[in-house]
């Protein structure tokens, strides 16, 4: 395994780009190549074997294209497919939980809410860190639609708009005070969601925290890239505007068929 490897990262579509940013803000230095397998978005609708399928998948090829370390940048594909994944290949695989754990602990209401997908939401992974919390009460949202149209371009729709209304203001009135965003798909919907909900719910995703153990995971392997050489790539099976928009003109996203 060369140092020099890039990192890989995979997602149902667009979302885990958010994932990729703060990756790449912390780690400039590491090249990446990043799949977003928007074709067969969402996941989280899909069943737990088609998910591990599509899971394995996208990890082939990102090892086909000598990836040394692979970050499972979907909530979806880490809750139903992550055990599988490390238990077939030989190499470090990082993934997106929802960050119960820091609202479970700093709530003063003892209410947090969640917006994830069905598959997060029904995943044994998601109770078994939930019945950790048992003195606090989760309220749960399935963000039906919300990918989808994140995925068409539609993210500053009035569906949209109102589709977040519906999913926030009963959490609201149940009295949470934290937020938990368990999709990457979500955190480009903070600015909309921030108009809805009151100042004081705070609002929490998991890409600060993936990239830290990122650089965890790299120093303890010794994987760190000490070569001048550095690229990021990124990949996706459907029309490619919309992460192209997400990605910034600095970068550039390529059609292939996976």
């Amino acid at each position: 395994m060369s140092n020099k490897n890039p990192i890989g990262l995979f997602d149902s579509g667009v979302g885990g780009t958010s994932i990729w940013k703060e990756v790449h803000a912390l780690l400039p230095n590491e090249s990446t190549i990043y799949l977003a397998d928007s074709k067969n978005a969402p996941y989280g609708q899909k069943s737990q074997d088609e998910i591990i399928a599509l899971s394995i998948k996208n990890t082939e090829l990102l090892l086909n294209n000598n990836c040394k370390i692979i970050i499972v940048a979907c909530n979806t594909a880490t809750t139903n497919a992550i055990k599988v994944l490390r238990a077939t290949y030989d190499i470090p695989f990082i993934g997106i939980e929802p960050a119960i754990k820091p609202a479970a602990l700093h709530t003063k209401t003892q209410k947090i809410g969640i917006l994830a997908t069905q598959g997060t939401l029904n995943s044994a992974l998601f109770h078994q860190t939930v019945a950790l919390y048992s003195d606090v009460k989760v309220v749960e949202q399935i963000g039906y639609e919300l990918v989808q149209l994140i995925e068409s371009g539609a993210m500053h729709s009035e569906k949209m708009t109102q589709l977040l209304k519906d999913y926030l203001l009963p959490m609201v009135v149940e009295g949470i005070d934290y937020l938990v965003l368990g999709c990457t798909h979500y955190p480009y919907l903070i600015p909309q969601i921030k108009k809805i909900i009151p100042n004081h719910i705070r609002i929490i995703d998991s890409g600060e925290a993936v990239a830290k153990q990122t650089k965890h995971i790299l120093e303890v392997n010794n994987l760190f890239n000490t070569s001048n050489q550095v690229f990021q790539s990124f990949y996706i099976n459907n029309p490619k505007e919309v992460m192209q928009e997400l990605v910034g003109t600095a970068f550039k996203v390529d059609y292939m068929v996976f």
